[in-house]
């Protein structure tokens, strides 16, 4: 069976429910920010070890409720697994489990690192605009508070676990140091 419909030829896509939808409606673009976030968590995936790895396994999971309920409309958490208050208090318990190990910030940190911790900024950079398209197609159809929650809370998580990746791997962070960074040329 070929994976290609020809369906999609016109600039149109299906929704769950079989209405179609143009491939740059607000919904298209909320749960394909998700679906590119997901893709991201597998390269990250590829470089991390031990909890982080099994987090990044529960997040992808999550995604995938996410993606389906967005692209889902009216109907949403009816029809597909979606993600609850009690998720979202998991990913809280992630995110202080991580930073409790950690030393605390006095500044911002840059990007990067080592590359689980690269990765894991970059899906955090993602997962932000994910939750920017999330938040623009509620302004205009009905999406859960708990997806807008999730998302949010999604990004915060990402964050300490590039941290705690790059603590795992001996990787010092960078710290910026703003106006004592900007030197005369």
């Amino acid at each position: 069976m070929p994976i290609y419909t020809k369906g999609g030829d016109k600039g149109e896509t299906s929704l769950f429910d079989g209405t179609r939808v143009a491939k740059d409606s607000s919904r298209v673009a909320a749960y394909g920010a998700v679906d590119e976030l997901n893709a991201v968590l597998g390269v990250a995936r590829t470089r991390s070890r031990g909890r982080l790895t099994e987090v990044i396994d529960g997040i992808q999971r999550d995604l995938f409720k996410v993606g389906a309920e967005l692209a889902s409309p009216g109907k949403g958490s009816d029809v597909i697994p979606a993600v609850s208050q009690q998720r979202i208090e998991e990913l809280e318990a992630y995110i202080d489990e991580f930073m409790n190990q950690l030393k605390p910030l006095r500044r911002f940190i840059l990007p990067g690192g080592g590359e689980a911790a690269a990765f894991l900024h970059l899906a955090r950079t993602v997962c932000r605009r994910a939750e920017r398209q999330v938040v623009a197609l509620a302004a205009r159809d009905v999406v859960r508070e708990e997806l807008k929650k999730y998302m949010n809370r999604l990004s915060d998580l990402l964050y300490a676990m590039a941290r705690m990746a790059n603590w795992m791997d001996g990787v010092e962070e960078v710290e910026w140091l703003g106006k004592k960074e900007e030197k005369p040329r």
